[in-house]
C-alpha cells in the first residue's frame, strides 16, 4: 500500500465527523412494501446500537390518505406511535431519521415538533424542479428543531447548467444542514461522484452520499465519497435495498477499522436475519439492474422483469432497453 492510500484510509477511519446512516428498513422496505415481520425493526434497531452505528432511518412520511388503498406496512409511514412501540424514547447514542417525499408527505400533520418525536433528523427527498416544495418541508422541520439533510434525486439526469443552478438556491437556504450525492439509478462512476462532490461543496453544506449498486460500484463510490469529504454515509444491511440494493453496512464497517463501530453484532444480524430473508426477497446486484444502471435509466423495468416468468431473460432485456 502506498504512503497516500495509507494515510487516506486512516484519515478517513478516524474523522470524527463521519457518520453511517443505516437505511436498511427505508430502503430495504422498497423490495416488500415495508412488510418485515414482526421484531425485524427492533432487530435492525438493536443492531444499530451494539454496532455503533451513528443513524437509523425508520421508514418515509407517506401521508395515509394517499396510500390508503395500498397495501403497506407500517414503516411506509413511520407513525411516533409504531416507532415508540418499537424502541420507546430511545435513550441511546442512535439517531434516528425518516424520509419525507415531496407531494406525499402531509408535514404539517405527520411530522410532530422534535421535542415530542422520536426521531431526529428529517431527510427530505426532491427532484430538482421540486425544489421550491422541498423548501417549505425543511423550513418546517427546521422551525420543528430537527437536523435536516436535503436529498436530490435523479441527478444524473439533470443538466449541468440546472444543476448548477440548483445548488446556488440550495447554498442560500440556512435551514439546510446536510445535502447529499444521490446516485439513485447506480449509473454513476466515481470520477461522476468526484465532479458532483466538488459541486456541491460550493454549497457549503456538509455532504451525504445514497449510493445504489447497479454496477457493483455503491461501495467504491462511498469510499470514494468518504476520502473526499462527505461526511454521511448511507447504508444498509446486506446492502438490502430498492432493486439493486446500496451499499452494504457490513463492507462499510469492516473499511473503516474505527474503534466505535462493532462488526460482530452486525454479521449476528445478516447470519440469522438477513440472509434467511435474501433467500425470499429479491434483491443485490442482477444483470438486468446493470443494463439499467448503464442506460442511467430508473430501475423500474428492471424490477418488473425481476418479478415476471422471464426474469433471467438478460439478452432480450437488453435489446428492448437498448432499442433506439
Amino acid at each position: 500500500m502506498s504512503k497516500k492510500s495509507d494515510k487516506s484510509a486512516g484519515w478517513v477511519s478516524f474523522d470524527p465527523n463521519l457518520k453511517i446512516v443505516d437505511c436498511t428498513v427505508r430502503d430495504g422496505g422498497l423490495i416488500n412494501a415495508h412488510k418485515f415481520e414482526e421484531g425485524f425493526f427492533r432487530k435492525v434497531y438493536d443492531t444499530c446500537v451494539a454496532g455503533g452505528i451513528d443513524y437509523m432511518e425508520v421508514g418515509y412520511k407517506a401521508d395515509k390518505k394517499l396510500f390508503s388503498g395500498n397495501d403497506n406496512g407500517p414503516w411506509k409511514f413511520s407513525s411516533e406511535e409504531d416507532i415508540r412501540r418499537e424502541v420507546g424514547d430511545n435513550d441511546t447514542k442512535l439517531k434516528l431519521c425518516a424520509m419525507a417525499d415531496i407531494g406525499r408527505t402531509d408535514y404539517h400533520n405527520d411530522i410532530l415538533p422534535c421535542a415530542e418525536s422520536a426521531l431526529d433528523m428529517i431527510r427530505v427527498a426532491t427532484y430538482i424542479h421540486q425544489l421550491p416544495a422541498a423548501f417549505d418541508i425543511v423550513k418546517d422541520a427546521k422551525d420543528k428543531g430537527y437536523e435536516v439533510a436535503l436529498n436530490l434525486m435523479a441527478v444524473s439526469t439533470v443538466p449541468d447548467y440546472e444543476l448548477d443552478n440548483g445548488l446556488e438556491v440550495i447554498s442560500g437556504c440556512d435551514e439546510v444542514d446536510y445535502l447529499y450525492v444521490v446516485d439513485s439509478f447506480g449509473s454513476l462512476y466515481y470520477e461522476q461522484i468526484d465532479d458532483l462532490i466538488t459541486r456541491y461543496k460550493t454549497t457549503g453544506k456538509t455532504l451525504g452520499i445514497h449510493a445504489h449498486n447497479n454496477q457493483q460500484l455503491a461501495y467504491a463510490n462511498t469510499i470514494h465519497a468518504a476520502i473526499n469529504g462527505v461526511k454521511l454515509l448511507d447504508t444498509t444491511m446486506m446492502g438490502m435495498g430498492r432493486g439493486a440494493g446500496n451499499c452494504p453496512t457490513e463492507l462499510l464497517v469492516g473499511f473503516l477499522k474505527n474503534p466505535k463501530f462493532n462488526i460482530r453484532p452486525i454479521l449476528d444480524f445478516i447470519q440469522n436475519a438477513m440472509y434467511p430473508l435474501s433467500q425470499e426477497l429479491d434483491w443485490g446486484y442482477s444483470i438486468p439492474y446493470m443494463i439499467t444502471g448503464h442506460h442511467n435509466e430508473h430501475p423500474r423495468s428492471a424490477i418488473a422483469l425481476r418479478g415476471s416468468e422471464r426474469k433471467d431473460d438478460y439478452l432480450g432485456f437488453y435489446d428492448e432497453i437498448a432499442s433506439p
